[in-house]
């Protein structure tokens, strides 16, 4: 017997990834450095004093960047970043690493003790999915702080 699922109360979910860029063509991170000129290009320049925002990159085992995704954007002094959107990005497009980066408006690169906590929290879930987060970078208009750099990660 054939169920008609167009009457069902049942929602259908759809996953898809898509990607133009061919995998020779993709970008290879190999230090912050790396990352953060890659972050320059993808954050808006008008609104890196404004305004807090939040975005990964995925990657996949040979650290190839697969794409972006920007998880927040939020006001003067903080935004949030929820680990669930994260790693459903993640797992989204098989990415096997994620690269954190949000920028402090305010042009001070040293984290705050929430920073810091996100992080730690953000690394433990990707451990338990098997998800590397090989660094947090946060940016300001002229300079940098890297979480791998400075141990934290």
């Amino acid at each position: 017997m054939q169920t008609n699922l167009l009457n069902s109360n049942l929602a259908e979910i759809k996953i898809s990834y898509s990607t133009k860029v061919k995998p020779s063509e993709r970008r290879k991170i190999t230090s912050s450095h790396d990352c953060v000129d890659a972050f320059r290009e993808i954050f808006p320049v008008e609104s890196i004093e404004l305004r807090e925002s939040f975005y990964i990159m995925l990657l996949n085992r040979a650290n190839m960047v697969l794409g972006y995704f920007r998880v927040s954007e939020g006001g003067l002094s903080g935004t949030v970043a929820d680990p669930r959107l994260i790693f459903s990005v993640a797992l989204k497009t098989n990415a096997c690493s994620v690269i954190l980066c949000h920028n402090h408006p305010s042009g001070n690169t040293q984290p705050s003790s929430a920073d810091i906590k996100l992080t730690k929290n953000i690394v433990e879930c990707g451990k338990f999915m098997e998800i590397t987060v090989l660094d947090h970078v946060i940016l300001t208009v002229d300079s940098f702080y890297s979480f791998a750099d400075e141990g934290l990660i």
